[in-house]
């Protein structure tokens, strides 16, 4: 029984707390980076996301992954407060993927941060992280959606991600999105092993223009329906069509510059489209400089089941704590 304990420890999910959940990392081009990714938003189940795209970067590609929630005092999960417990993890994280949405969060939290936005080390940002914080006071009120800080202006979406919160182009709830590669980047490294309409959501296309020193590499075309196979809007709105997944860089306060990734893309049930999780994965192995081994078709199998809720405000499940996402 004492060879079996180990054994088992080292082939399940570790608990570092009950407040959030560790997948640890193993043998691939992951191996020895920690990717932490922070959920918190109450629309498109970033509570449900975060966690498979752990055990996908964990079990498929070697990475180490911790996945904070949104809790409430009782600790179930609750993405409509401003309280996620676990920050601290970012002090070793080698990357930060956030999910968040208008987060108010304490000063005590946001310094975790504010401190990892500002070291030079990487980000991906996906769907309403262009609006990740709002409401915050402060020596941290810059980070706001659309702040109007001097120097700063738009706040965390804009400077750090290259856009900030604008609209919904393509219809909310009845009109999905297809992805469409940037023909002149088609060839870059995130985009590897993928091709026109491998990406599908149904979550709409956000309106975004991000910066000039931003590279572009997927537009999101509106569709006129809810399926992967629906007909091109015959509209303005597909002329020209939106960006949804683009790069730069963001120079903190430490001198550093760090590679950013973001996508508009990212609501859970986007994640059923392999398509969709393979571009966040690729994304991944490049915020880390690890292009060089995105494989041609990285392997994104969905780990255990994954039936997402759709998207919609107050309709996450309740009374769910991180353990049940293990």
């Amino acid at each position: 029984m004492r060879y079996l304990l180990p054994l088992l420890l080292a082939s399940a999910p570790l608990y570092a707390d009950e407040s959030w959940i560790v997948f640890p990392g193993g043998e691939g081009p992951g191996k020895g980076k920690h990717v932490v990714l922070v959920s918190g938003d109450e629309e498109y189940r970033s509570e449900e996301a975060l966690p498979q795209l752990g055990k996908i970067l964990s079990k498929h590609h070697g990475f180490k992954c911790t996945v904070l929630f949104a809790l409430d005092k009782d600790g179930t999960i609750n993405p409509t407060v401003s309280n996620i417990p676990g920050l601290e993890a970012l002090e070793s994280a080698d990357l930060m993927i956030i999910a968040t949405r208008f987060r108010k969060l304490p000063d005590e939290q946001m310094k975790f941060l504010a401190d990892y936005i500002e070291s030079g080390k990487p980000i991906v940002g996906l769907r309403t992280a262009t609006h990740a914080f709002n409401g915050i006071s402060g020596k941290y009120a810059k980070y706001n959606n659309n702040a109007g800080v001097k120097g700063y202006e738009g706040g965390f979406g804009r400077q750090v991600l290259g856009e900030k919160w604008v609209s919904h182009h393509g219809a909310h709830g009845s009109q999905s999105t297809r992805g469409i590669l940037v023909k002149e980047n088609a060839k870059h490294p995130i985009l590897r092993g993928l091709k026109d309409g491998d990406i599908w959501g149904p979550s709409d296309v956000y309106g975004a223009a991000p910066p000039a020193d931003s590279t572009l590499l997927v537009w999101g075309q509106v569709l006129v329906g809810m399926k992967p196979d629906d007909k091109a809007l015959d509209s303005k709105k597909n002329d020209p069509m939106m960006p949804i997944a683009w790069t730069r860089m963001y120079k903190g306060e430490a001198g550093k510059e760090a590679r950013i990734f973001c996508t508009t893309m990212g609501a859970a049930t986007d994640l059923v489209a392999e398509g969709s999780r393979r571009l966040v994965v690729n994304a991944t192995y490049w915020a880390l400089g690890l292009e060089h081994a995105i494989p041609e078709r990285a392997v994104v199998d969905v780990v255990g089941t994954y039936e997402p809720t759709p998207f919609g405000f107050g309709k996450f499940k309740k009374g769910l704590k991180p353990a049940d996402y293990k």
